[in-house]
């Protein structure tokens, strides 16, 4: 069975032709509970994101900040396992139609195969992986696998990545690219940052994939910031947030349905 990279394709076009960047909203598996969490999902394409990362809890990640350390905190102490992701994946997908992607480490998938992996994600429906920590010239056997089974591999890529090392990574991924704002773990910020414009500006020089930018954006008006040089803006922690802040999971669905869409606006918008 073949994944959905073209789906994800398709989406990030239609959103360029629209004259728009994509949302692209990051939510943990598992949190707060493996049906919560797909829920949540299906509330923030309701609230109008065009793609979503389901992020795959780890004990001990080396991107994700304090609010998503501790979604996946509580995701693993329910015992959430690869199992559910690939749950969490084939519900999501199956409810919305849209493209839904899986963020994680390189140590879970190469302890439970690469094969199994990439076949159980693309027969859940699954659009690719963000695979932040993987360094691309040991990314042969992955690369070769995602695109039998019909998936994207984003890599990561960082204000601190030279022209040259720019070009080694978009040249091995696919799908789109995953422009960190600024260097450090994932998190709020009062300022998304001008090198994420200079990062977009000089990865574009070296592939035709589209450019997202996630790290630090919160709100519309960043959302709106980033969206005027960005092919999509990617929002992970504030999504998390609302749901740690929230009395109960209701209150929770609603306040992550009203940010995708207070954010979906800010990308449409014409400053």
């Amino acid at each position: 069975m073949s994944g959905n990279i073209q789906l994800l394709s398709d989406t990030l076009a239609k959103a360029k032709a629209e004259n728009r960047a994509a949302l692209i909203a990051y939510l943990p598996a598992g949190f707060p509970t493996v049906d919560g969490g797909i829920e949540a999902i299906k509330a923030v394409f309701d609230g109008g994101a065009d793609i979503v990362e389901v992020g795959l809890p780890h004990s001990d990640p080396v991107l994700d900040g304090p609010v998503i350390q501790t979604a996946d905190d509580i995701a693993l102490r329910g015992g959430v396992r690869i199992a559910d992701v690939m749950r969490t994946v084939r519900e999501a997908s199956a409810a919305t139609g849209k493209p839904v992607l899986v963020m994680t480490y390189w140590n879970p998938i190469d302890r439970y195969g690469v094969e199994r992996f990439t076949e159980e994600l693309a027969a859940a429906g699954g659009a690719g992986c963000i695979l932040p920590d993987l360094p691309v010239q040991e990314s042969a056997s992955w690369r070769e696998h995602a695109e039998k089974h019909g998936l994207a591999t984003v890599f990561v890529v960082a204000p601190s990545s030279k022209d040259e090392r720019l070009a080694t990574i978009t040249a091995a991924g696919s799908g789109f690219v995953y422009a960190a704002s600024l260097m450090g773990v994932t998190g709020t910020r009062e300022s998304v940052g001008a090198e994420a414009a200079d990062l977009v500006r000089r990865t574009r020089a070296t592939s035709d994939l589209p450019v997202c930018v996630g790290l630090g954006v919160s709100n519309a008006e960043q959302a709106n910031e980033v969206a005027a040089f960005a092919d999509g803006v990617i929002v992970g922690s504030a999504f998390v947030k609302r749901m740690l802040d929230a009395d109960d999971e209701a209150a929770g669905l609603a306040a992550v349905r009203e940010l995708a869409g207070e954010l979906a606006e800010g990308v449409r918008r014409v400053s």
